[in-house]
């Protein structure tokens, strides 16, 4: 992405339209690069946490550390969280990048155009491919003790017999609505947020430097977790926990009342820290180093 001045029209948004192909496997590789570093630790933490709203940080990484030592951390990443992470960066960088670039050229503004681009991308990941990957490595991490020696392949069968596509899909409503909060948060902040670190660091006729894009990558990245009830929804919607009183068949309603109900508002806010670790580490590596292999392109 070229370089441009604080106060021209379009800061931060492709000059040109972007190239599909290359944009498709930029978004597959950066995600995938994400995913097997630091992104499934963190998603591990905060699923283990947001399933078992009872336990401690600490209680829940000795529990995670349990089934493998530090591979524990890395469970469902194969072949899941890759599945996942080489489609939905794909499918969420290439569809940022054509709203992005669409909006700007309509006149939107550059945290406008981050917000379609964001909102966009995420709910097409969402319904692409990454409600199933999203559910199968939620099952991985929450199923029962009794069925460890289950591959989730089998359970992942035996659900859809029961319950069908809608079965191994199960709350991907909540994970669009999610994705598409995080990712118009992530961009939009982002965008907004440089174009404010340019005026302080270099005045009004300022250009982005590295740190710059990265340091409003890791302000959006924190900020964006705002939505975190969303994400302990999505887990227990997808969790094969069993609990006395809880319900057989989850939507968006009844699974908000049963957190409510068992663990009150604080409920909705277990797993944050590793979330926010999380929502770092994926806007650094998607949208900053997105922006700067997008340049490159």
């Amino acid at each position: 992405m070229a370089t441009v001045a604080l106060g021209t029209p379009k800061p931060l948004v492709l000059e040109k339209k972007p190239i599909s192909y290359q944009t498709l496997l930029l978004g597959a590789g950066l995600n995938m690069f994400e995913t097997s570093t630091l992104g499934q630790p963190f998603e591990v933490m905060k699923t283990q946490m947001a399933a078992n709203r009872g336990q401690s940080m600490l209680s829940g990484l000795k529990s995670i550390y349990s089934r493998g030592g530090i591979l524990g951390f890395y469970q469902g990443l194969i072949p899941w969280a890759w599945i996942e992470a080489s489609t939905k960066g794909a499918v969420l960088l290439f569809t940022a990048s054509e709203l992005e670039y669409r909006s700007s050229a309509a006149g939107a503004s550059p945290f406008l155009a981050g917000i379609i681009g964001g909102m966009g991308g995420g709910i097409a990941q969402a319904y692409s491919t990454m409600g199933f990957c999203t559910f199968m490595k939620t099952v991985e991490v929450t199923r029962q003790k009794s069925a460890g020696t289950e591959s989730t392949f089998k359970i992942a069968a035996d659900i859809y017999k029961r319950e069908g596509f809608a079965g191994i899909n199960k709350g991907v409503n909540a994970v669009a609505l999610r994705q598409c909060t995080n990712w118009a948060s992530r961009f939009g902040i982002a965008r907004f947020a440089q174009d404010a670190i340019v005026l302080k660091r270099h005045g009004e006729h300022g250009v982005a430097d590295n740190i710059d894009k990265a340091s409003a990558s890791i302000l959006a990245g924190a900020l964006s977790c705002w939505n975190q009830p969303l994400e302990v929804i999505r887990v227990e919607m997808q969790s094969q926990l069993k609990a006395p009183g809880r319900p057989e068949k989850m939507s968006l309603v009844n699974a908000t009342k049963y957190i409510y109900s068992m663990n009150g508002l604080t409920g909705f806010y277990r797993g944050l820290v590793p979330r926010i670790g999380l929502g770092i580490w994926q806007t650094l590596v998607m949208v900053a180093l997105g922006d700067y292999f997008r340049a490159m392109l």
